[in-house]
């Protein structure tokens, strides 16, 4: 399809989704699912404001009691021809019935036979979790699972899921052999080394095209910018009432990051959001206030680094931190009023509040927000934080246990983070043993880490005082 083409969709996506909110907010749940699928039917990767969108309205709808589909429903939105007719009626059956998990696998099937790769990994990560998650995995789902993660070059991914399915049926040699082959898959991914001769002289050769292409692109994209603005007037002018010409043009302003054009976008969303009666205009607004906020901060901050002696920046930065701060809570707040179902604006409304030490506020919008399959092991590592800055220390060990216990991932800076904490919700509570033994085995992993090596040293002192740690065990090194 051409880039023209792309744009009618996305445009006539667009329309659908407006519509699936408003019914949301209505409560006209069911009609809300079919104006959803709609919309995917013209945009079927459409993940953030389509298919993550019709999973929190699904989600919702099981809470209010919505009833599952009907025989009829069931026999009818299993037919399909195409795999896009497929993944829609899976789609649909899910919908109405979000933890049937059958429905998903169906979905995950027909996105990669369509090549909808996004939508399919999105929904095997969803499946993934709620099999880990089962009283007793099922070993033909992490088998699917495998299968389908390789599909779509996700080799890491896949090899997780295959090792879940070995511990299973460990005495599985074709399982234990494809766990090899996909192990060798990713090395490949990850390094590319088969195909750039030697490796230390292709890293060079990349580097230096990153850099030069870098370069590049600073030249251009001052003049792009402005071709993207004049751009998205004209576009604007033929159509002026049509939302997507009105989005397209506040966000090629904001992408100047100048603050003349950023006032002029504010002002445009705002003025659509008067004449339509549509929050999602003052959202986008409310995106840019807060952007051009952080680029102030981050302009005074670099004076200040320039020159520690600058009072004009110093000035700045003590009047915009304080009032980023007040626009954040605020921006958040309305979105999650107007936008009762949308758990990532729960979840940023979470973070705001934490940040302003507003635990009890913060807590239950993390709780929705581990709905959210993307957010779920984030959420719960803001859960657990809040309860240890309440001093609820026993509840934010659970927390941080269950997390750690749910994240595939062991050694990025969200694992991390999870085991920093729960270190010191054991200290808070005086378990030092416990908080040691976490404190070194993120030592183990990253002795740079934040203080943990500080924290070991003094652990270890409070076990045992006489110990000295100032250059290993006393006495002589050697006989």
């Amino acid at each position: 399809m051409s880039k023209i083409g792309d744009s009618q969709q996305a445009t006539k996506a667009s329309v659908f989704f407006q519509r699936a909110q408003q019914a949301v907010d209505k409560g006209n749940f069911d009609f809300a699912i079919d104006m959803y699928i709609d919309g995917l039917r013209c945009a079927p990767d459409d993940l953030e404001t389509g298919h993550v969108k019709l999973r929190e309205l699904a989600l919702l709808r099981q809470e209010k009691g919505g009833k599952k589909p009907s025989i009829v429903e069931r026999v009818k939105q299993f037919q399909g021809k195409t795999a896009l007719e497929q993944m829609l009626n899976a789609e649909y059956l899910l919908a109405k019935y979000p933890s049937h998990l059958p429905y998903i696998q169906t979905l995950i099937k027909a996105a990669v036979a369509g090549g909808y790769k996004r939508t399919a990994k999105w929904f095997a990560d969803l499946l993934f979790q709620a099999n880990n998650a089962a009283e007793k995995p099922s070993l033909r789902t992490y088998r699917l699972l495998k299968d389908i993660y390789a599909a779509i070059s996700e080799y890491d991914r896949a090899v997780v899921a295959c090792q879940h399915a070995v511990r299973l049926k460990p005495e599985d040699g074709n399982l234990a052999d494809e766990l090899q082959n996909l192990s060798a898959e990713l090395t490949v991914a990850r390094g590319k080394y088969d195909q750039q001769g030697d490796f230390r002289q292709s890293i060079k050769n990349r580097d230096q095209q990153e850099k030069l292409q870098s370069q590049d692109g600073v030249v251009k994209s001052e003049d792009y910018r402005i071709s993207a603005v004049q751009q998205a007037r004209e576009e604007l002018a033929k159509d002026p009432e049509l939302p997507t010409n009105i989005f397209q043009l506040a966000d090629a302003l904001a992408d100047m990051e100048q603050d003349k054009a950023d006032d002029e976008a504010v002002e445009l969303l705002e003025d659509a959001c008067k004449r339509k009666s549509d929050f999602s205009f003052k959202q986008r607004a409310g995106l840019v206030g807060i952007k051009q906020l952080k680029r102030k901060i981050r302009h005074a901050k670099a004076a200040l680094q320039d020159d520690p002696n600058n009072a004009q920046a110093k000035t700045v930065l003590s009047q915009l931190s304080p009032q980023l701060t007040t626009v954040e809570l605020e921006h958040y707040a309305l979105c999650v009023k107007n936008y009762p179902t949308d758990l990532d604006a729960k979840y940023q409304y979470g973070v705001r509040l934490l940040n302003n030490k507003e635990y009890d506020q913060a807590i239950p919008l993390f709780q929705e927000a581990q709905k959210d399959p993307r957010r779920k092991i984030a959420a719960m590592s803001k859960i657990g934080l809040c309860f240890l800055m309440k001093g609820w220390f026993s509840d934010a060990i659970d927390v941080f246990n269950q997390a750690i216990d749910a994240y595939e991932i062991k050694d990025n800076a969200l694992a991390k983070e999870l085991r920093y904490n729960l270190g010191r919700s054991y200290q808070q509570k005086g378990d030092t043993e416990q908080a040691l033994d976490v404190f070194r085995k993120i030592a183990q992993l990253d002795f740079a880490y934040k203080d943990v090596r500080k924290m070991v040293d003094e652990l270890r002192a409070a076990e045992d005082p006489g110990q000295s740690f100032t250059g290993g065990a006393s006495g002589p090194a050697c006989q």
